[in-house]
């Protein structure tokens, strides 16, 4: 059964002009491994994958119904990819027992989870 349903839509913009303004955004959003991946990247690639994570972290806050906050920071949240490339939600390490997708345009970054009860 589904416990929650969290959706969430970012400028590719705003994201990028936040992330060159300094490190300290991404610093906030990204976990320590997620940070690694995003070294990885190059170009605009980098611009979607935080928009991306940002978005993905902000719809699995909608979805457990707590928004981002005291309960739920963006550092509490991961989203890791399996070797085919689906990505996997965990929280406070925990696997979530959820879905979570992610894509991009050539604008905006649009996340969408679904977590399942139990």
């Amino acid at each position: 059964m589904i416990q929650g349903i969290g959706l969430d839509v970012v400028e590719l913009e705003r994201i990028a002009h936040l992330d060159q303004r300094s490190n300290k955004f991404r610093e906030r959003i990204l976990s320590v491994t997620e940070l690694q991946i995003y070294g990885t990247l190059s170009g605009h690639r980098k611009t979607e994958y935080l928009a991306g994570r940002f978005a993905a972290k902000e719809a699995f806050s909608k979805a457990r119904g707590t928004g981002i906050g005291k309960e739920c920071g963006f550092l509490d949240i991961e989203i890791l990819s399996e070797s085919n490339g689906r990505p996997v939600l965990y929280f406070k390490k925990d696997l979530v027992n959820g879905f979570v997708s992610i894509t991009h345009t050539r604008t905006v970054a649009a996340a969408q989870v679904i977590l399942v009860e139990s």
